[in-house]
C-alpha cells in the first residue's frame, strides 16, 4: 500500500490496523521531503529565530540555542517528554499511529529528512512496534508523551514489542538515529495517537452497530413483535437520513417471517414497547452521529498538525495551533454517546424477551425454571455493562486542565476521549452478544414456526458457535463466543451499506 501523497481513505485505515499491509513512501513525498528540508537547512544558516528550530520550546520559546546544541535540543524534548504511564498500548493502535505519523510527516511541511520517513516505515514494515505507554496526553501541542515513547525507538531507547515480545530498541534497531534541527519537535507534535485511537473505537462501533442491527431485528421476531414500525412511509415524514436508512434494514431483515405471520392472526397488541418498535429512529440517530465523526476522523488523518509548519517555497515557518485535538474530542465524544445508546437499546431488549409477561416466552427463557436459571444474570451482565458505558460517556472535551506554566491554557483531553471508546464497544458488543443468544434462544422456542430467510441465516450462525440452552451450562464462554463473531465483523454481510470502513 502506498502513502504520503493521497489520503487514505477509512477502509485503508481499517486494514492498516487489522491487517498490517506492507506500506511504501510513494516517490512525490520525497521530492516535498526534501523540499521541507532543505527550507530548514537554509533558516538555521540564516541565524534567525524559528520556534522549536533554533528556540527552545513552550514557555522556553524566547530563549535562543547555538547551532552546536541543536541536535541536543531535538534530542532532549524527545527524553524529557517520555513521560507516560499506564499499560501499553497494543499493536494496532501503535500500527495505525505510525502510519499516519509517516503520512503527515510526508507533506513536507514539517522540515524532516526523507531518511526520518524511511525509519518509520521500517519500524512499521518491520513489525517493530515502539512501546506507548496509554496515558499522560490532553491531546494539545499533539500527543506530546505518547509521540514521544515512539520517537525513543528510533533513537535505539526504550522497548518495543517484535511478534508480541517486548525487547530493548537498541536490539531491534539497526542503526539509532541522530535528529537533525526540526525533527524531535515534528514527531512528537501532532494527533495521531488520539486520531488511532479514534479510528481504533470507531471500527469496532461499526462491528458492532451491525450486529445490534441484526440483533434486534432477531429480538422482535423472538418477542413476536410488528414490524410496522418499519414501514418506510413513516420515516419519510420525519426525514432524517440515518433513520430511513436503518429502517429499510430492519423492514428487510424480518421480511417473511412466519412467526410475524403468526402473530398477526393471533395477536391483539396494537403497539410494542420502545425498544422494539423505536429501534429506525434511535439507531438512525446514532447512525448518524457515528456517519459524522467518521468524517472528522478521516480528514485528521489526513491533516498536518505539527507546529510550527514549513512552507518551503518561501522558507517560511509559521506557528499555529494544528495540534490541538479538539476535533477529535468532540467527536470522540458524540462517537461515546452513541455507543452507550446501542448497548443501552440492546439491553432493553434481553429484558424484554427474559420477562414472560413481554415475550411471551418462558420466563428467562429457558424451560424447568427454577432449577435452572437460564438468562437471569447473562441480563445482569448486559445491565452492568451499560451501567458502565453510561459513566464513560460523560464528556472528555470539557474537562480541559491548563498545563506547561499556563503557556497551554486550553487544551482537548482527545486521547482519553478516543481511548475510552474502545472500552466502551467492547462493553456495547457483550451486551449485543448476550442478546444474540436471549434471541436465537426465543426463536428456538417459537418452533415449529420459522423465522424470517435473513433471521434464519443470523440465528445459523450463532448456533454454528453455541447451542440451544436446553438446562443451565457455563454460561461465560458462549458470551465470548459470540462477542469475538461481532468483533469480527461477521454481521456486516446482513447490513451492507451501513458501515463505512468496510
Amino acid at each position: 500500500m502506498k502513502i504520503g501523497h493521497h489520503p487514505l481513505d477509512l477502509a485503508a485505515l481499517r486494514r492498516i490496523a487489522r491487517e498490517a499491509p506492507p506500506l511504501e513512501l510513494e516517490p512525490a513525498s520525497l521530492l516535498a521531503l526534501r523540499a521541507g528540508y532543505d527550507a530548514v537547512e537554509r533558516i538555521v544558516k540564516s541565524g534567525r529565530p524559528a520556534y522549536g528550530i533554533n528556540t527552545g520550546f513552550g514557555r522556553l520559546s524566547q530563549t535562543r540555542i547555538p547551532v552546536e546544541e541543536l541536535e541536543a535540543l531535538q534530542t532532549n524534548i524527545v527524553l524529557s517528554h517520555a513521560a507516560g504511564t499506564g499499560t501499553l498500548l497494543d499493536d494496532a493502535v501503535v500500527r495505525l499511529i505510525l502510519a499516519l505519523k509517516i503520512f503527515a510527516l510526508a507533506t513536507g511541511h514539517s522540515g524532516v529528512r526523507p531518511l526520518l520517513v524511511e525509519r518509520l516505515l521500517e519500524l512499521y514494515n518491520g513489525g517493530m512496534y515502539p512501546c506507548i505507554p496509554a496515558k499522560g496526553s490532553v491531546g494539545a501541542s499533539g500527543d506530546l508523551a505518547p509521540l514521544a515513547h515512539l520517537s525513543l525507538a528510533l533513537l535505539g531507547i526504550g522497548d518495543v514489542r517484535v511478534k508480541g515480545k517486548r525487547m530493548p530498541a537498541r536490539e531491534a534497531i539497526k542503526a539509532p538515529l541522530k535528529l537533525a534541527p526540526k525533527e524531535g519537535l515534528a514527531l512528537l507534535n501532532g494527533t495521531q495517537v488520539s486520531t488511532a485511537l479514534a479510528l481504533i473505537g470507531l471500527f469496532a462501533a461499526e462491528d458492532v452497530f451491525a450486529a445490534a442491527v441484526a440483533a434486534g431485528s432477531l429480538s422482535l421476531d423472538a418477542a413476536a413483535g410488528s414490524d410496522t414500525p418499519f414501514d418506510s412511509r413513516i420515516h419519510a415524514l420525519r426525514g432524517q437520513a440515518g433513520q430511513q436508512l436503518v429502517a429499510r434494514f430492519y423492514a428487510d431483515l424480518v421480511a417473511d417471517s412466519e412467526i410475524r405471520r403468526s402473530h398477526l392472526e393471533n395477536d391483539a397488541r396494537v403497539q410494542d414497547p420502545y425498544s422494539l418498535r423505536c429501534q429506525p429512529q434511535v439507531m438512525g440517530a446514532c447512525l448518524d452521529q457515528m456517519r459524522h465523526a467518521a468524517r472528522i476522523f478521516e480528514i485528521e488523518a489526513a491533516a498536518v498538525t505539527d507546529n510550527p509548519l514549513v512552507f518551503a517555497e518561501n522558507d517560511e515557518i509559521l506557528s499555529g495551533g494544528n495540534f490541538h485535538a479538539e476535533p477529535i474530542a468532540l467527536a470522540s465524544d458524540v462517537l461515546a454517546l452513541a455507543i452507550a445508546e446501542v448497548g443501552a437499546l440492546s439491553e432493553r431488549r434481553i429484558a424484554l424477551l427474559i420477562d414472560s409477561t413481554l415475550s411471551g416466552l418462558p420466563p428467562f427463557l429457558v424451560e424447568h425454571g427454577g432449577v435452572n436459571s437460564g438468562f437471569m444474570v447473562p441480563q445482569v451482565t448486559a445491565a452492568a455493562l451499560a451501567s458502565e458505558n453510561k459513566s464513560l460517556a460523560h464528556p472528555a472535551s470539557v474537562d480541559s486542565l491548563p498545563t506547561s506554566a499556563n503557556q497551554e491554557d486550553h487544551v482537548a483531553m482527545a486521547t482519553f476521549a478516543a481511548r475510552r471508546l474502545s472500552d466502551m464497544a467492547s462493553n456495547s458488543a457483550g451486551i449485543v452478544a448476550i442478546e444474540l443468544l436471549a434471541a436465537a434462544q426465543g426463536i428456538d422456542f417459537r418452533a415449529p414456526l420459522k423465522t424470517s430467510p435473513k433471521l434464519q441465516e443470523i440465528h445459523s450462525l450463532i448456533r454454528s458457535r453455541v447451542a440451544f440452552y436446553d438446562h443451565d451450562r457455563y454460561f461465560a464462554p458462549d458470551i465470548t463466543a459470540i462477542q469475538a463473531l461481532i468483533e469480527s465483523g461477521a454481521f456486516h454481510r446482513f447490513t451492507p451499506g451501513l458501515a463505512f470502513s468496510v
